[in-house]
């Protein structure tokens, strides 16, 4: 697991030619790279929350409570991995439009491989401050787009302009899962399981 994190992050067109040619199941996937990485964010988020908390406008430090830190972290895990394999499946099912015959786990690895800069960059939630976030996410994410358009031609064995487009629709559905997430947060906040503050 760790030399391919090594590789994502330092020479990712070999790493996801080294993908490729492994034997992965989903289950292997998930259990050396997606259940261990995807627990970094929650994590940090909890112990950031509730041991440094943040300040919005004004001085005063919000807190909250360790129990309703600890039931967003588990739910933010749980979504994680539910979002990985869905846009795995979502990517195997579009596949058959752009000419690839993948399986199922080379597409759930395609999608977990690809979130390895924002799985790491889940430590920065230890200091929940808005502008430091802003400032070292959105070059993940950039990095995290790069990975993607880099992975497809070579995990999904298309060429590279077909790879273009199948990339593209591929964020597009990470992008609508974002919004289905962030929507789901909204509702379930709304029927009273949002954020508790402390003191």
């Amino acid at each position: 697991m760790l030399s391919h994190v090594w590789g994502m992050l330092f020479h990712p067109e070999a790493e996801w030619k080294t993908i490729r040619k492994e034997n992965c199941t989903v289950g292997k996937c998930f259990c050396s790279h997606v259940l261990l990485l995807a627990a970094i964010p929650p994590i940090a988020g909890y112990i950031g929350t509730t041991q440094v908390g943040w300040q919005v406008v004004s001085r005063e430090v919000h807190k909250l409570t360790p129990e309703s830190a600890i039931s967003i972290a588990i739910l933010s895990y749980l979504t994680i991995l539910v979002a990985v394999f869905t846009i795995g499946k979502l990517i195997h099912w579009m596949g058959r439009t752009y000419g690839s015959k993948q399986t199922l786990p080379q597409c759930i690895a395609l999608a977990a491989y690809t979130a390895t800069p924002l799985y790491l960059s889940g430590i920065m939630l230890l200091y929940p401050m808005l502008w430091l976030n802003l400032l070292i996410g959105l070059p993940v994410l950039g990095y995290t787009v790069y990975l993607l358009y880099t992975g497809v031609p070579i995990i999904m064995g298309i060429p590279e302009e077909r790879g273009f487009l199948f990339s593209t629709a591929v964020l597009a559905v990470g992008l609508v899962t974002l919004v289905a997430v962030l929507a789901a947060t909204v509702i379930l906040w709304d029927i009273g399981a949002g954020p508790v503050f402390a003191g």
